[in-house]
């Protein structure tokens, strides 16, 4: 799981912008370039500038539009994460997409926005995945969960990797997929926040992915509908997972 970082006025967030249309771009940078703990270290129209500019810049975070014309931000997200593995990417669009959704958190994205975000919540999102948390819309995030676990066509990678998991983390696997948080999952196992933490970094470091919600995707592809409930209550999961 990606580590916790700190930014301040002295060392700011530093982000990266790629939007075709330049009307949002200049509005996302004054937006963002107010905040005295954020810097615009530079922006791009195009994939093609994305990918050349981007890793030179070495930004913290890059907000990225999902629709290009000469590509899409998720494949600049695998790209700039490929060079830049600490580097969180906050995918932006004006588009409601499931499959769009599917894709960025598979690539490692860190967060997921619709253009409609107010500006205050974008700022706050900004420094979400800078601190190396996730930030997905709890609404869009839910409904792609409940149609994955409808969709029975497990993928044979998948299937790989997740028999190498011990029924421990099977277990836990299965809770995550639930929407349980460490504490709870905990509660239901009988087992401390701490160990639940230790199963998970090493069932992730096991399934090859580094964020608890990409975790969550894989089990909820596997899950057929008939998976039994999981006894004892537990709220709906929260935007933000550690």
């Amino acid at each position: 799981m990606a580590e916790s970082r700190t930014f301040s006025n002295e060392t700011p967030i530093k982000v990266f912008l790629l939007d075709d249309h330049e009307v949002v771009r200049r509005g996302l940078h004054d937006l963002l370039d107010t905040e005295p703990d954020i810097s615009v270290v530079g922006e791009a129209g195009t994939v093609d500038h994305a990918l050349a500019r981007g890793p030179a810049l070495r930004p913290d975070v890059a907000i990225l539009d999902v629709r290009l014309p000469d590509g899409d931000g998720i494949t600049v997200c695998r790209e700039l994460r490929s060079r830049m593995p600490e580097l969180a990417c906050l995918m932006l669009t004006s588009f409601d997409d499931d499959d769009a959704l599917l894709d960025a958190i598979m690539a490692g994205a860190a967060g997921y926005v619709l253009k409609q975000i107010h500006g205050s919540d974008l700022v706050a999102a900004v420094r979400t995945v800078a601190s190396g948390q996730s930030m997905l819309d709890p609404a869009t995030t839910t409904r792609l969960m409940q149609s994955l676990r409808h969709d029975e066509t497990a993928q044979e990678p998948e299937d790989t990797a997740l028999s190498g998991l011990s029924p421990r983390e099977h277990q836990i696997l299965q809770l995550i997929g639930k929407g349980m948080t460490n504490r709870q999952i905990g509660s239901q196992l009988f087992l401390s926040e701490k160990t639940v933490k230790n199963h998970i970094s090493r069932l992730l470091s096991k399934l090859g992915v580094e964020r608890r919600i990409q975790a969550a995707v894989m089990a909820t592809r596997v899950q057929g509908p008939s998976e039994p409930e999981t006894h004892g209550h537990h709220g709906g999961g929260p935007d933000v997972y550690p």
